[in-house]
């Protein structure tokens, strides 16, 4: 039997999966760890609780497989996106904690960037947007508040990385230190064409690139892990940020495939193939894992508030007990009653970005009752969704493309066949539902295995993707556009003037 180990490292827990070569989750086991709020908006990890989290996971996951570490092919890494280390090289110490990706400390220095006209140049280079959630202002910031830390990274003593990085550098021992490009795509330091590092970035964000990792495709045999820490010197063989790994592991390798995650947000990305695509819709352009050296890309558009509307119906509303209650307080109505509920409660996200929108509930009636309010917002969740593909759709056809046909989806909200199938009706393309849904660590898991040899191809790969339920629309199309446009007027109520 051959077996792939997945580190999976989120925001909120280290999780290693065990799979098999069929894709098939063999063992599994999770951690959490703690969130730090030093201030208002600011938000850190600590490096070496992340660390042990994940290895005592990777212990765990194959002590429950009831395999040996020998009996593991490779490792694969995926990870936390943005989320910034710098350490030490000499003493493998952070020199702070990691500043995550929700972290909004850096945006003074952002705003300085965009109000100096350079936000075209970061753009067209790296096709992000210039904003405090990705890490070249995170480390510009570790600079210039960790005493000594410039004059450090001057003389060649500190790294840089993102949470792979951190998690590579510890496996191996500080052997190596290295990133794959999806993730080195979200530091706003990286031109996404060349696969290089921009050193007009890097002198604009007055980054040395004394700090930085060596860039591989996702694919690659990065080092080995130190055989004290699972039993076993295994290769580390596939890297990917958990939204890339997710577009992976779900078999989208072409252009016009899409996925979304149902998580605490939505993340939806579209496949572009080998073409750079700038969206003229609100979305961002990213690097998609790539199983060679030739660049692939994705637009990717982001849902601040997905499943977590779900948290606060039980945690601030207290309509439910236990979130797995919404289907059927929900499902006790026919209907949302008129209801609309718009969850802007940290702003909105792509294609609208407005960060003061503020959350807003329109519609109601005497008629509405609390179940109307549940399935609005499990609605809401669909019609954020719906418009991130309607504007991946417009981008598709400016670029001569087709619309897309499908959407494979994952995370923990989509095993809520009241939202999948609403997502479908809103579409009207159908919602593919896989057989395992743990698409993030096994996207790292291919990647790792394509690297070592366990699979030949991204064809065989294909051919493992399986489907658990097709969600086809039953909504007429004029209702859909009907239903669309009630959510586009209650948005207007939720943007501030």
């Amino acid at each position: 039997m051959t077996y792939l180990l997945a580190l999976d490292q989120g925001t909120s827990s280290s999780r290693s999966i065990v799979f098999d070569a069929q894709g098939q989750v063999v063992a599994m086991a999770q951690r959490e760890f703690r969130q730090i709020y030093p201030q208002p908006g600011w938000v850190e990890h600590d490096p070496e609780e992340i660390w042990q989290t994940q290895l005592d996971t990777a212990r765990e996951a194959i002590a429950k497989a009831g395999i040996r570490a020998a009996d593991v092919r490779a490792i694969g890494i995926t990870n936390q996106r943005e989320t910034t280390v710098v350490w030490n090289r000499r003493s493998g110490r952070a020199i702070h904690n990691a500043i995550v990706w929700q972290d909004r400390r850096a945006e003074p220095l952002c705003a300085q960037l965009r109000e100096q006209g350079h936000a075209e140049r970061i753009r067209e280079a790296t096709g992000l947007v210039v904003d405090a959630y990705f890490s070249g202002s995170k480390i510009r910031w570790i600079l210039d508040h960790v005493p000594d830390a410039r004059a450090l990274a001057e003389r060649g003593d500190l790294a840089f990385g993102t949470v792979d990085s951190w998690l590579l550098w510890k496996l191996s021992a500080g052997r190596v230190h290295a990133t794959d490009v999806s993730n080195a795509a979200r530091t706003m330091l990286f031109d996404v064409r060349r696969n290089a590092w921009d050193e007009g970035l890097l002198a604009l964000l007055d980054v040395p690139a004394t700090l930085l990792p060596a860039v591989h495709p996702s694919s690659h045999v990065f080092a080995e892990s130190e055989p004290d820490l699972l039993g076993a010197s295994l290769p580390i063989a596939g890297i990917a940020g958990d939204q890339q790994s997710a577009l992976f592991g779900q078999a989208c390798f072409r252009a016009g495939q899409a996925k979304n995650t149902y998580g605490t947000g939505c993340f939806m990305l579209m496949h572009t193939g080998g073409q750079f695509q700038t969206s003229h819709n609100g979305l961002i352009t990213t690097s998609a894992a790539q199983p060679d050296a030739a660049p692939q890309f994705a637009l990717e558009g982001s849902v601040f508030i997905g499943g977590a509307v779900v948290q606060w119906l039980r945690d601030g509303l207290r309509a439910i007990s236990a979130s797995s209650e919404v289907q059927s307080l929900a499902e006790s109505v026919p209907d949302a009653g008129g209801v609309m509920f718009v969850p802007a409660f940290t702003g909105l996200g792509a294609p609208y970005w407005d960060a003061d929108a503020r959350g807003a509930i329109v519609g109601l009636t005497r008629g509405s009752t609390v179940a109307h309010i549940a399935r609005a917002a499990l609605e809401s969740i669909a019609y954020q969704s719906a418009a991130l593909l309607q504007a991946m759709s417009r981008d598709a056809v400016a670029a001569g493309a087709a619309p897309v046909s499908e959407l494979r989806v994952d995370g923990g909200a989509c095993v809520n066949d009241l939202l999948m199938q609403f997502q479908a009706d809103l579409l009207g393309i159908p919602v593919l539902r896989p057989k395992v849904i743990e698409t993030t660590a096994l996207g790292a898991a291919y990647l790792a295995g394509l690297a070592t040899g366990v699979w030949s191809g991204l064809d065989e790969l294909a051919g493992q993707w399986q489907a658990e339920r097709v969600f086809h629309p039953t909504l007429s199309r004029d209702r859909a556009e009907e239903a669309m446009a009630r959510w586009e007027r209650a948005v207007r109520q939720a943007v501030a003037e």
